[in-house]
């Protein structure tokens, strides 16, 4: 990750992982800090590049051998811009040292985890000194990103093209379209490296390059490293602005909802004494009463939303009274265990000495007589009683 960090806190920084003491080393105003070492600040990228070695062997061992595990360097500078970008591994067709057989099947998978995040730029590197219709890089991104919406095109080694031939056409966007182009760099070479060349070197060397051939002049535009890295930087604050709405949207819904939880709990009871905590209960037992009464009632809502996908409450207990306790009250028999002496008799009994035109209910509530049984089938359990 690049942090943009400005001239002349880098001192501070130092003083800081000094214990404050001031920062007499003149270490500049770039430094580095891993993941794996949160208390540790690199000023000098030489030893950023042997921390990388040492991490990549401890974790992969010395022979080769690859992980999904990985190593995580901010970089903090006046000179970059900020990005976070992802280095994956180059595309490797025969397994060597300690890599398992199938290698090119795991850093396949592995790339294809990285870039087909929708929100993931793909840098397709490749050489400008091959065939740029036999690039994996190219292969692999269209998989992940079939109209070219979001990937660049970088092509490299355009210092090492044949005499006579150069790189336009390609940067011109005539040979494979791509939706963001190309863009061309000169990295430094394995030369360059053993020699101890600077960044910065690196990227006066790039710059001269391109401002002095004849091809590549007049198309700065499409050319060196900070211009490709302006152009993510750029892509970057647009995305943010697209995304900005929905996200802000997202956050004050959340916020809406977290406020109505925490208006739901109540005020904190641990400082209230013994009269307030009466009233909180009260309160408390008021809520519920009117919550349920609503529910019985249809007026009810929740924020799960229940009330738009089954029946609950009120409407609940209607279907319990209506559907299935009034089918089973249909299915039974009223005079099941009664004969027709029996129900002479206990009309005659309810009649006493008086004649009666309807029977009183009371008689058919003795104790000999056998109650009603009622057994309502099963309730599907999707109707809920309660929220």
């Amino acid at each position: 990750q690049l942090v943009q960090q400005p001239a002349g806190q880098a001192a501070a920084a130092a003083a800081a992982a000094d214990g404050g003491a001031p920062d007499t080393a003149g270490r500049g105003d770039e430094w580095g800090e891993f993941l794996h070492l949160p208390d540790q600040k690199f000023f000098d990228f030489n030893e950023i590049c042997e921390e990388i070695k040492r991490e990549t062997d401890r974790v992969t061992g010395k022979n080769k051998g690859i992980s999904r595990k990985p190593i995580n360097l901010k970089i903090f500078s006046p000179a970059v811009l900020n990005l976070t970008l992802v280095d994956l591994p180059g595309m490797t067709k025969v397994s060597v040292g300690d890599q398992p057989i199938d290698i090119e099947d795991q850093i396949r998978g592995m790339c294809l985890s990285f870039i087909s995040n929708p929100n993931a730029i793909i840098l397709a590197v490749t050489a400008g000194n091959q065939d740029l219709a036999n690039s994996d890089a190219l292969k692999l991104a269209k998989e992940a990103d079939p109209e070219g919406e979001r990937t660049i095109g970088v092509l490299t080694k355009l210092d090492l093209m044949d005499p006579g031939t150069d790189a336009s056409e390609l940067l011109q966007n005539r040979v494979i379209p791509l939706r963001r182009g190309y863009v061309g760099v000169v990295n430094r070479g394995q030369r360059d490296i053993d020699d101890g060349a600077s960044i910065a070197s690196a990227l006066k060397k790039e710059q001269q390059f391109f401002k002095t051939h004849p091809a590549y002049r007049n198309m700065l535009n499409r050319c060196t490293t900070p211009t490709l890295a302006r152009m993510l930087n750029q892509i970057l604050m647009h995305h943010i602005r697209d995304c900005l709405p929905d996200i802000k949207n997202r956050i004050t819904g959340m916020t809406i909802d977290i406020a109505q939880e925490i208006e739901a709990l109540g005020v904190p009871t641990d400082s209230m004494n013994a009269g307030h905590l009466g009233g909180i209960l009260l309160s408390l037992l008021s809520n519920y009463a009117a919550n349920f009464h609503n529910a019985v009632e249809g007026k009810g809502s929740s924020a799960d939303g229940i009330e738009m996908n089954e029946l609950y409450g009120g409407a609940r207990i209607s279907y319990i009274f209506t559907e299935i306790f009034g089918r089973s009250l249909m299915t039974m028999n009223p005079f099941d265990g009664l004969s027709d002496d029996d129900i002479r008799t206990a009309i005659c009994n309810a009649n006493g000495t008086r004649l009666s035109l309807f029977v009183p209910e009371i008689r058919w509530a003795r104790q000999h007589l056998p109650p009603p049984v009622c057994n309502p089938p099963a309730i599907p359990r999707a109707w809920n009683l309660g929220p």
